[in-house]
């Protein structure tokens, strides 16, 4: 699942970099709180991975396809609520208390996952570990912005961002260590408690954020922090700025309530708040609806579905994608101010729109090119052991390895060619090791294909057109777009909207690919995407440069496309 990144541009970094050698402290401070970064980004990776080797354990699993979704989609709704509960466990009980919090429940659900011995264990596992996941997200970036220095504060807010996508590269390695060692996914999954117990260890020893214990009038307290964290003579000019911050808070608390339903319906209530909510929700819903966290939950299975049989090769090729993911991450960083949110978001989607027909089209030729199956090949195994519905089927002599899979059976490749007229056989364990015994393939996600390595590389051209765009901007918008009283608001009300398309992509995936196939299914993909094109050209202002208060103004008057304004200047003079 996509995290938020905030804007730091070349200087801030050579800055934090200068800051931080001065005084290690701060640098202390956001990786230890940044591990939750790390932890987001692993549980959004591992699960693709692990996912490959629940199915050849829990047979329910591998037959029903609700069930992958739902262990899989389970830590995003987990995620949902732990978001929602931690924004009142950091107010009443502090930032600190809520990362030590979040730990624990990541600790025992990686626990419950690894020792599961049904499908419901994994589930319970996953909402644990979404719950830890939820808080985690949204109190780390404010612990690391709360207790560092103003001019270093975006850099290191960044590096938060740069641990989610490091996070899930790290898992994608993780899942290649354990292939072959006993217990394959139950590493995959536990090892995830080894870095939330290092945080917790990390967190015991560092202190409450300045902010949170000004506000709780702890003022002596906050003012030994800031001195740990800002030169001697600046600590008092900080606690000052703090003072006046933290009043004026209150006193837009006053106005607009201290209630979430209050601040919610101030929001919407607001003509200039609610066209920033209009683009602030756009970009987040189009984020998830491109189809991004169906590669990342299931990459492994998308390149089996393109004719990777193995495991192993499966999750070597994913690393692909994470990779690149992760690079694309640094690349937003370096061209954001430069170019625009705007324009990156616009030639990002039309980058995704491209891949995913292309990716359409490779799927549906890699369907109508798949290997045949061959009656005799059926019947070699034994009776018993051939599909049932390519017995009965009054077309059997045109079926093909997508035609078995469809009837969910599957197909056990030629000895000689793997591309030859092959075997559709029933999907069982003892069967499949039959067809293995004979060195040959089994295949039950994907039809052996010559086509497979083009969708592989459209996968990483997607991720290529995605990462540097529409996977961190949006984030950068929903900081810009809203007047400051509401930020805290509107942001909270985007996020919810991304988590909730989130949960809705990932439970529903496999579904569809069922229902349409991947070709259709990454088509559907392209037209959502098209949908959240329009949607950003006609609803999202360029934000670079413009102080809030312009941006403020600019929604004030309402946002229309360049275009559209002279379109509509002409006709007025005109008439």
């Amino acid at each position: 699942m996509e995290g938020g990144h905030t804007k730091a541009d070349k200087t801030e970094f050579t800055e934090c970099w200068r800051t931080t050698w001065k005084t290690p402290y701060i640098m202390r401070l956001a990786l230890s709180a940044g591990i939750g970064g790390l932890l987001f980004g692993y549980d959004t990776g591992v699960i693709s991975g692990a996912l490959l080797y629940i199915r050849e354990d829990f047979e329910a699993v591998d037959k029903k396809t609700w069930l992958q979704e739902t262990i899989v989609s389970m830590a995003v709704a987990g995620a949902i609520i732990g978001a929602a509960v931690g924004g009142w466990i950091n107010d009443r009980f502090g930032r600190k208390i809520s990362i030590l919090l979040a730990d624990a429940l990541f600790f025992i659900g990686a626990i419950i996952m690894a020792a599961s011995v049904a499908p419901w264990m994994l589930i319970i596992g996953r909402i644990l570990v979404g719950l830890g996941v939820g808080m985690a997200s949204m109190t780390a970036p404010l612990y690391i912005s709360e207790a560092s220095p103003a001019r270093i504060r975006g850099a290191l807010v960044s590096t938060n961002g740069l641990l989610i996508t490091g996070g899930q590269f790290l898992s994608y390695l993780i899942n290649l260590a354990f292939v072959h060692a006993p217990g394959t996914w139950r590493w995959m999954l536990g090892v995830a408690g080894l870095p939330a117990l290092v945080q917790f260890i990390l967190m015991l020893n560092l202190p409450e954020s300045p902010r949170w214990l000004y506000r709780k009038n702890k003022i002596d307290k906050a003012r030994s922090i800031l001195a740990k964290i800002y030169p001697a003579n600046e600590v008092e000019d900080e606690l000052r700025a703090l003072q006046e911050s933290v009043e004026a808070e209150k006193a837009d608390e006053s106005i607009i309530g201290e209630s979430m339903i209050a601040k919610v319906k101030g929001a919407w209530s607001n003509p200039i708040v609610r066209r920033g909510l209009y683009a602030g929700i756009t970009v987040q819903v189009a984020q998830q609806f491109v189809g991004i966290n169906t590669v990342m939950y299931y990459s492994p299975t998308i390149v089996q579905f393109a004719g990777f049989a193995s495991n192993k090769t499966a999750l070597a090729l994913s690393l692909i994608t994470s990779g690149l993911n992760a690079v694309g991450s640094i690349v937003s960083m370096a061209f954001v101010d430069r170019y625009g949110r705007r324009r990156l978001m616009l030639i990002s989607m039309f980058g995704i729109i491209s891949c995913l027909v292309v990716l359409s089209a490779v799927f549906w030729q890699a369907s109508l090119h798949a290997p045949a199956v061959s009656k005799l090949g059926s019947n070699h195994f034994g009776g018993n052991t051939t599909c049932p519905a390519y017995l009965s089927a009054p077309d059997a002599a045109s079926w093909n390895c997508m035609s078995c899979l469809k009837a969910d059976c599957a197909f056990c490749a030629d000895g000689t060619s793997k591309y030859q007229p092959g075997a559709c056989l029933i999907s069982d364990k003892g069967i499949r090791s039959m067809c293995r015994g004979e060195q040959r393939i089994w295949f039950e996600n994907g039809c052996p294909s010559k086509f497979g390595i083009f969708a592989v590389l459209l996968l990483g051209l997607y991720i290529i057109s995605y990462s540097p765009g529409m996977g961190t901007v949006p984030w950068i918008v929903n900081s810009e777009i809203y007047p400051l009283r509401y930020r805290g608001t509107g942001g909270g009300i985007a996020a919810v909207a991304n988590w909730c398309s989130n949960l809705l992509v990932s439970e529903t995936f496999l579904t569809l690919t069922e229902a349409l196939g991947s070709a259709g299914t990454f088509l559907l993909f392209a037209g959502f995407s098209f949908l959240g094109l329009v949607g950003i050209f006609f609803l999202v202002p360029e934000t670079k440069g413009l102080q809030f208060e312009e941006v403020e103004k600019l929604l004030q008057e309402g946002y229309r496309p360049k275009a559209f304004k002279k379109r509509n200047t002409k006709v007025e003079g005109s008439s």
